[in-house]
């Protein structure tokens, strides 16, 4: 499996003919280098963790351009649907997905989603994790948004995932130490990558923090250069 990290929690999973973007935020997203459309070229599906802007990003923009469906939770769907979204497969927390060559599950996580029209907040479903799963690829699990949990041991437990993506920014999520306990104590996965981090001021600037709490972990921990693909 080939990974791209884009900046931010924006990730590109390359394998068997599959091209999966996760949470597409491009569009002002200050952490984005690279060329939009070699990042979208040959994508095959879209998944979406919840409903804020900084994860919804570009969905719609790409599934038009691509053909590609969205997938993510029903209300975040149907959302998206009136906002011109055309195809998608609705889901929700606990439930799994085939793709085709692939499943998708959604799993919990400790957050919120949702977006602002004239002032007023819209409920758009819980906001997840989501486990992707392929026959001889390493399971991924992108944590989405969310703070620690004791349930994430259950997660890895039903799951088994190999590959974790961790947001580490603090604030609107896990901090680096928090992000790294959850890694020791309950997920236990080979390879951590951070995200959510180093595109705005108020949140990390960068993952050196998380890296010294994980120094001595079984864990390795991969910081990818934004853009540039990496293996596992």
């Amino acid at each position: 499996m080939q990974i791209t990290w884009f900046g931010h929690s924006a990730f590109r999973l390359d394998f068997a003919g599959k091209a999966v973007l996760i949470d597409p935020f491009f569009t002002g997203n200050p952490a984005f280098v690279s060329d939009r459309n070699a990042a979208i070229r040959g994508v095959t599906h879209i998944v979406l963790t919840h409903g804020h802007a900084d994860h919804v990003g570009d969905a719609v923009a790409i599934s038009k351009q691509t053909g590609a469906p969205v997938i993510t939770n029903y209300d975040l769907c149907m959302w998206l649907a009136a906002e011109g979204l055309e195809k998608f497969d609705p889901m929700n927390t606990g439930g799994t997905t085939d793709q085709g060559g692939f499943t998708v599950t959604l799993v919990r996580a400790d957050h919120s989603s949702g977006d602002i029209r004239d002032g007023a907040p819209i409920y758009l479903g819980n906001p997840c994790g989501v486990i992707i799963k392929a026959k001889g690829e390493p399971t991924v699990y992108h944590l989405g948004d969310t703070d620690i949990f004791s349930d994430m041991a259950l997660i890895a437990e039903i799951h088994q995932p190999k590959v974790a993506f961790v947001p580490i920014g603090d604030r609107f999520t896990m901090s680096p130490v928090t992000a790294a306990l959850a890694l020791k104590k309950f997920l236990k996965v080979e390879v951590a990558v951070p995200c959510h981090y180093g595109s705005f001021p108020i949140i990390e600037p960068n993952a050196n923090k998380f890296v010294a709490e994980m120094k001595g972990a079984a864990t390795r921990v991969i910081v990818p250069e934004k853009g540039k693909p990496f293996s596992v």
